[in-house]
Order: structure tokens, then sequence, then C-alpha cells
């Protein structure tokens, strides 16, 4: 007998998948979920997949510096295929759960985030993709955000809010990314979200460049290394770090962070700390400051950043002893936007990206099959 895709556990239920470009150019994250756009979100499974060396590197090229638009577009093209890729693999792994999926939710590779001029742009093709997988895509859901007022993110700020949704009061959810940022909720439901400072991504820079690691999230490096706690005063000094939430990140927000007076284990230690101090500077402006951190993203078993941020709070907590994927959970959250743009709900408020008034953002690409 074969076996049945496994059923929506509410006709109220929409099941959807979340494809994200990782902003540290690393590769592609997938997941499936079935929610009804509100509170109710279940997780399905997930998957990564990884660029080759030259994708990544192209990718990487591309984020530092201005290429000509004709490789900039052959890139998009090629970065759209490996999303594709990734589609297909969480088909091949979860075949049963990507059963009976209306509809996908595409965030590409940022180029560029510039809020301060309004600006963001990012590479994947949702037509391209929606003709490959033959399923709606959901995508470009900063430049909505921006065109009214808003920074353009944390877009995870309404799914956090989802998740908390039976949390004590006040709630607080960290993502750690190459970008930090926060999600808090009051007890009476109000929501703060924003860019505290920088994620891992600073610190992965620092470690492939200075010991040819891919990255530092085991803690190989800064485990070794001592503070620099000059350092991390003169890096806090910049403008960003005093503006209150809500605030996105510039692209080049953190280029003025500079360790290169010290050595490997010293640079990624006190890079550590910037990330860390500068949630706290962050947290300390709410209105109330929660006892337990939740904390999600790629960086949020970094034992150095983990370690600190026990010293600003009474518990920390991974999303894992919630039975959620820290790594894929960021797909997911745009699977569920997704699912919003589809029930004209909401995708960001003015309390989380600073925008005029909550709105429905996205664009909707169908293949050639849906239209009628």
């Amino acid at each position: 007998m074969s076996q049945k895709t496994p059923p929506l556990s509410s006709e109220s239920l929409t099941r959807s998948i979340g494809l994200l470009a990782a902003s540290s150019g690393d590769g592609v994250d997938a997941a499936i979920i079935d929610t009804d756009g509100r509170d109710e979100i279940i997780s399905l499974g997930g998957v990564s997949l990884p660029y080759d060396r030259r994708l990544r590197w192209r990718v990487l090229e591309a984020t530092q510096n201005d290429l000509p638009t004709t490789e900039i577009l052959r890139l998009e093209k090629q970065l759209t295929d490996h999303v594709a890729q990734a589609f297909a693999k969480l088909r091949t792994e979860f075949p049963l759960q990507t059963e009976g999926v209306e509809v996908v939710g595409l965030h590409g590779h940022t180029l560029r985030h510039i809020p301060s001029e309004g600006l963001t742009y990012q590479l994947g093709n949702p037509w391209q993709l929606a003709e490959s997988i033959k399923l709606p895509v959901v995508s470009d859901f900063r430049r909505h955000d921006m065109a009214i007022g808003g920074e353009g993110a944390p877009l995870a700020a309404m799914f956090h809010w989802a998740l908390m949704s039976n949390e004590p009061r006040p709630a607080l959810m960290l993502h750690l990314g190459a970008v930090a940022s926060v999600t808090w909720l009051s007890s009476d439901n109000e929501i703060i979200a924003g860019d505290t400072g920088p994620g891992v991504g600073l610190l992965n820079e620092w470690v492939q460049e200075m010991a040819e690691l891919p990255h530092d999230l085991d803690g190989r490096v800064s485990l070794e290394g001592r503070v620099d706690e000059e350092i991390v005063r003169t890096a806090l000094d910049a403008p960003f770090f005093t503006r209150s939430l809500p605030k996105a990140a510039d692209r080049y927000e953190f280029d003025h962070v500079d360790v290169s007076g010290l050595s490997v284990a010293d640079g990624a230690a006190t890079l550590c700390a910037i990330t860390v101090e500068a949630l706290a500077r962050a947290t300390r402006q709410l209105p109330e400051i929660p006892e337990l951190l939740w904390i999600t993203g790629p960086g949020s078993e970094q034992p150095v950043i983990r370690r600190m941020l026990e010293s600003h709070f009474a518990a920390v907590r991974n999303v894992t002893e919630r039975g959620l994927n820290p790594i894929t959970m960021a797909a997911e959250s745009i699977a569920w936007l997704a699912v919003r743009h589809l029930k004209r709900l909401p995708i960001t408020t003015p309390e989380t990206t600073g925008c005029r008034t909550a709105d429905s953002a996205g664009l909707l690409a169908l293949p050639f099959t849906f239209r009628s």
C-alpha cells in the first residue's frame, strides 16, 4: 500500500515552503510548515544546501563589490537555479510532507541594504523559480516595506511574535545570523523589534581571513581569546548603537569595527563581546527586560556568545528546547510570510520596521500552469 501525505491538522491551515539564501553567502535553507498565518505553526522539516566554492565566491564578490549589471544578472540566474535545487532536496528528503504545498516564500541573497536611503536589493528571480518548481512564489517583502517608510528588516519579527504567543511576558527572542536582531513582547502583546548589531557575520569573516576556517560557530578560535574592552567601547560609540528600536542595519553599518591589531583568538573573542554588548544596550532601552532569552539562528550555539549572554539574562535557552530548528527557522518564517501574503495579513508593522502602517507586503509570481 502506498503511503499517504500527512494530512493538515486543520482545514484552516496552509502548507507552505520557505526558501532563504543565507546572508552569510553559505547556501540556501529550505523548510516546510503548516500554518494558519497566525499563531498556529507546525514544523514539518527542513534542509540546507551549501553553495559550491565557485558560487559562494561569486556571491561574496557581488556582496562586497559593485559588479557590472550583466554579471549580476548571470549570478542571479545561477543562484535561483541553486534555490530550485534546494527545493528539490527538500522534496527528496521529505516526500510526504512536501505533497499538498500551496505556496512558496522566497528570500533571496541580499546584495545591498541601505535603510537610510530606502534602498535594498536581493538576488533571486521569483518568476524563474515559479516556472522551475511549478508553484506560486511570494517574494520581495523588503522593498514593499521600505516603500511605505520602513527599514525593510527584521522580517522575522512577526513570526517570532507568533511563536511566542503563549510565552510568559515580557518575552524576548534573539536571532543570531550575520546580523543580530530581537523581538520583544509585552504583557499587553505590544511588540518591539529590530537589529541590534553584528551577529556572527564579522566573527566568521575574521576567522575565514585570519585562520582559514569556514566559521567559528563552535568557538574553536574565540574560546582561546581575551576580549579587548577598549575596542568594544570604541566599536559601540558608532551612532547605530545609540538609536532605539525599531532599526535595521545598513550593509556597511559595522565596517568601522577593527580588530586587526589583535591576535586571531583575541580578535574573535572581542567580536563576540561586541555582538553581546550591542544586544545588552538595545535591551536596556526596552520598557521591561525579560529574565528569559530565547535564541535562534546559525550562531545560537556559539559557546563564547552563549556564555556572555548568560551574564546578562537569568536564563538563556535555545529554540531547540521547543523542538524548533535554529538553522532552518528563518526559512520557516519566510514560508509563514508567504501565507500571510495570501491571506492579506500584515507582514511588518511600525513597531517592527518603522513603516508607516501595518501592511501585507510581497509580490506573487505564478507559474504558467496556475494562470487562468
